[in-house]
């Protein structure tokens, strides 16, 4: 985290957490507008004149659909087509930003770097130098037209104002991620404030990418989903007709000549008070699965209420349109499963 931005929320009563993002020990759990200090995501850049034609051919989604207005997922697979990490990425002029949890910016640097080889690129860590920092709620969208001129009008829609972005991200309510130089997420900050949001804990955050079915991939998970797996294909997070890249054969044989057998859900589960909280990779159970491997496992999970936790999970689809999942195996909590915001495309 930028020192002068960990001073500055230090001067809002925060207080930096383990993953360095800060919590409010006064922050409403679920607060109806709501600022989130997202220090826990870090931020790689990639610039330079082969910046773009490298990265075409290490990542899942096709980076000519980028744009100064346009975001999107994507993730950078294993040669068996699995998510080793998955990230938002944009774009300023020609160089390329990574969004992704710090505790997968070593994993993703060391495989991107092994790789680069002669591309005239160079592959950046540039986490402290920028803030990132996220708002729910509508209470601040007059504030934020006044510093940004306008509102993104779509999902991963992005308006920039000098060196600072504002990206519209998947929800309900809305949902803003700012992206910029301390001096102008502060100043962004203020203005929310004033405007009625409140600080907020990034578990948040999370709770409503849970809610909007947005997938990350965190150490626990890293090489455990092929995309499909993980909807990456239903929220502009794949591309099947951009060539090869790492992986592409599998996703692409996964998408034309196989038959996706595990898909995300969204989840919630009630468990014993003296039971551990669920966990990123842990296991699922189905008594029905035949599956030497358990029938899926969960991508994350987030506290509503003592014992009650809403989950995103990715299940084998007939243990799931059974009501047979359960978290930690075949004798553990029952999981209520549904599809997603976005659903599922039908069955051909």
């Amino acid at each position: 985290m930028h020192t002068d931005w960990q001073a500055f929320l230090e001067s809002q009563s925060g207080r930096p957490g383990d993953d360095g993002a800060a919590r409010f020990d006064d922050a409403p759990a679920e607060p109806e507008c709501a600022l989130v200090d997202l220090s826990h995501l870090g931020v790689i850049a990639v610039a330079g004149p082969d910046a773009i034609d490298f990265l075409q051919g290490q990542l899942s989604n096709d980076l000519r659909e980028l744009s100064e207005t346009h975001t999107q997922f994507n993730s950078h697979c294993s040669p068996k087509g699995r998510m080793l990490a998955s990230f938002r990425v944009l774009r300023f002029e020609e160089s390329l930003f990574l969004v992704l949890p710090r505790s997968m910016m070593d994993t993703l640097l060391k495989r991107l770097r092994m790789f680069l080889l002669r591309s005239q690129a160079t592959i950046d860590d540039v986490s402290d130098a920028l803030v990132c920092f996220g708002i729910v709620g509508d209470c601040v969208d007059d504030s934020l037209r006044h510093a940004y001129g306008d509102l993104p009008e779509t999902v991963n829609g992005m308006i920039r104002a000098g060196d600072s972005a504002l990206i519209r991200v998947a929800g309900t309510p809305s949902r803003y991620l700012v992206l910029g130089p301390v001096d102008s997420a502060r100043a962004t900050w203020d203005a929310a404030k004033a405007a009625g949001a409140v600080p907020a804990n990034p578990e948040h955050w999370t709770l409503h990418d849970i809610r909007a079915g947005i997938p990350t991939v965190l150490p626990e998970t890293s090489d455990s989903f092929v995309p499909q797996m993980a909807n990456m294909q239903l929220i502009d997070g794949v591309s099947f007709h951009k060539g090869c890249y790492t992986g592409q054969e599998v996703v692409a044989r996964m998408q034309y000549l196989g038959k996706l057998k595990r898909r995300m859900y969204i989840a919630r589960a009630e468990l014993p008070p003296d039971a551990e909280p669920p966990a990123p990779g842990t296991p699922l159970g189905a008594a029905s699965s035949s599956s030497e491997q358990a029938p899926g496992r969960v991508v994350n999970a987030c506290a509503t209420a003592p014992g009650r936790y809403e989950l995103l999970v990715v299940g084998e689809i007939s243990a799931a349109e059974s009501g047979d999942l359960r978290l930690g195996g075949t004798d553990g909590p029952a999981l209520e499963v549904s599809p997603p915001p976005y659903g599922f495309p039908a069955e051909v």
